[in-house]
């Protein structure tokens, strides 16, 4: 049973799909194999990489003399791994991964998927004692929650490098959900962001040299993608509810 799915670029069809089982392993690279991922550009080695199958996840082995391969997780926001040259099998755990290989100028890119992922229940059944005190502490009902997932829409929506909204773009996209939006409510929520998640100091702290806007957001972004506090089903924070748009329309 295969447990890895190698994507060829521009590979339109399923016929064109790589399949390998557990302990498999194929080539990629300029030269044409029977059984690899042929690549052809003249900037990628002849044999540029390998990759092999290991039950959920796979291995990478990078051939290039001077290189470094990435490996970018495209649910994830800018998650990503470096396999410099010369590494020999660096696990992979992301479930759907684009290889990013620079080629003479160009960055060319092929996906491998794990889809054969397990996963165990998270629950805690018959464990007495007090809960554990979560990491991260935020109400997704609340106004500081929307404006983070606004900040975040642009790189959960598949763009990992994409610029972060300014204050008066933040403003136009919350308005649907919150009609009386301003400059001033969202730089408060900002602020409000960076103390409850620990990124500056409160109020009733000396805080010297406090970080510029830009940086507050960068911040908070970062964080909130590493740890998954801001995933893409969270941007229905960002919809208008159905009777608000209806009302829109009939105006």
């Amino acid at each position: 049973m295969y447990s890895v799915i190698v994507v060829p670029p521009s590979c339109g069809s399923v016929d064109g799909q790589i399949r390998i089982a557990t302990g498999e392993r194929i080539a990629f690279g300029r030269a044409a194999t029977d059984d690899g991922l042929t690549i052809a550009h003249e900037g990628v080695p002849r044999v540029a990489g390998e990759i092999t199958a290991h039950r959920n996840f796979w291995l990478l082995s990078n051939f290039s003399e001077d290189q470094t391969y990435v490996v970018e997780n495209p649910e994830g926001a800018g998650e990503h791994i470096k396999v410099v040259p010369g590494r020999m099998d660096a696990p992979v755990p992301f479930e759907f991964s684009r290889v990013v290989l620079p080629a003479a100028g160009d960055l060319l890119t092929f996906d491998v998927w794990a889809p054969r992922h397990v996963f165990r229940s998270i629950e805690r059944h018959g464990l007495s004692g007090a809960a554990t005190v979560p990491a991260f502490a935020l109400d997704r009902t609340k106004r500081y929650f929307a404006v983070l997932a606004a900040l975040c829409e642009p790189r959960l929506r598949g763009e990992s490098r994409a610029p972060l909204p300014a204050v008066e773009q933040l403003v136009e996209r919350l308005r649907p959900t919150w009609p009386t939006v301003s400059r001033s409510a969202v730089y408060w929520n900002i602020d409000y962001l960076a103390v409850k998640l620990r990124l500056r100091p409160g109020p009733d702290t000396a805080d010297p040299g406090s970080p510029r806007l830009n940086g507050k957001k960068e911040s908070l972004v970062s964080l909130a993608l590493r740890f998954d506090l801001v995933r893409e089903d969270d941007l229905t924070a960002l919809a208008a509810p159905a009777s608000a748009a209806a009302s829109r329309v009939i105006r």
